[in-house]
């Protein structure tokens, strides 16, 4: 990423940043309503959950080198409400803010999924990562950074959020989302949810389709059979899911990633290869093992 960064505590250029990235994923040029498509040429880095991570976002920024090639893409997802608070505060939208920026500096390549935390922040709806409730705790620092300007950040911080697709899907068949609904809660889910322009109406209550696809958990292996041939893919790459590992195998077509902990992975994909959950096990790199300088530079 080229330029001199955004000020995050300017509120005139904050809601300019992150109106005109919501813009920019809309009218990507791999994006189909609420899905992303790749192309088979190129690869994929793929990253589970970040939570504010930084030293983590710096490493996933060296690994990615979208500036060496266009056909290189990132897929992001929980980006925002780290366990770490300052003065009481999260300030996580700063977080989403330096994501932002790399949407606009790459819009054809970075692929922010919408995840359960950045819809909590979108509907109010309250969830922790073990500090107290993060959707509050994110809005305190939003206000104190911006003050009398701070409805107008919020506002534009929702319309990002609002832009993020549901999922990217590989030409060879691998579909990346946050989770998928749980086996028990099927039938309250509309699988055309990838296949439409989203409403407002879309994000409201916890029996949305976008809901049970953002917080699902427990899955099995009949109900990925029958989300598999219904979306045309193979295998399913989620986040969401505890993962002290890194990366698992949770059946023959899912492999859940977690990027935020001391063993977070991300996974470095060819876009043309099949997805075989073992393949994509060894495709993956611990982000710890990855040496980078000041600010993500070797």
């Amino acid at each position: 990423m080229s330029g001199r960064p955004i000020d995050l505590n300017d509120a005139h250029a904050t809601v300019d940043l992150f109106e005109s990235a919501a813009e920019a994923m809309r009218s990507a040029q791999h994006r189909r309503d609420s899905i992303v498509e790749l192309p088979s040429d190129g690869r994929l880095l793929i990253t589970g959950d970040l939570h504010d991570h930084l030293d983590h976002w710096y490493r996933i920024l060296h690994l990615a080198r979208l500036d060496e090639d266009p056909t290189r893409h990132v897929v992001l997802q929980e980006l925002i409400h780290g366990d770490r608070l300052l003065n009481g505060m999260d300030f996580s939208y700063r977080m989403l803010g330096r994501v932002a920026e790399l949407v606009l500096a790459h819009p054809d390549q970075v692929h922010v999924i919408l995840g359960n935390h950045e819809l909590s922040q979108l509907t109010r709806r309250a969830v922790s990562k073990g500090a107290g409730n993060n959707v509050e705790l994110f809005q305190d620092a939003v206000d104190w950074v911006f003050g009398d300007d701070a409805d107008d950040v919020t506002a534009a911080i929702e319309s990002f959020i609002a832009a993020m697709p549901l999922a990217v899907r590989t030409a060879g068949g691998l579909l990346c989302t946050h989770s998928l609904p749980a086996a028990d809660r099927m039938g309250g889910f509309e699988p055309e949810i990838l296949e439409r322009t989203l409403e407002p109406i879309d994000y409201e209550g916890s029996g949305s389709s976008i809901y049970l696809l953002t917080w699902g958990r427990r899955h099995e292996p009949d109900q990925l059979d029958a989300l598999a041939d219904r979306w045309g893919v193979k295998t399913f790459c989620i986040g969401h899911q505890s993962v002290p590992e890194g990366i698992r195998r949770d059946g023959p077509r899912l492999v859940a990633i977690n990027s935020d902990k001391v063993n977070g992975m991300v996974i470095d994909w060819p876009l043309d290869r099949e997805p075989e959950p073992e393949a994509l096990i060894e495709a993956s790199i611990h982000l710890q093992s990855i040496t980078t300088g000041p600010r993500g530079a070797m």
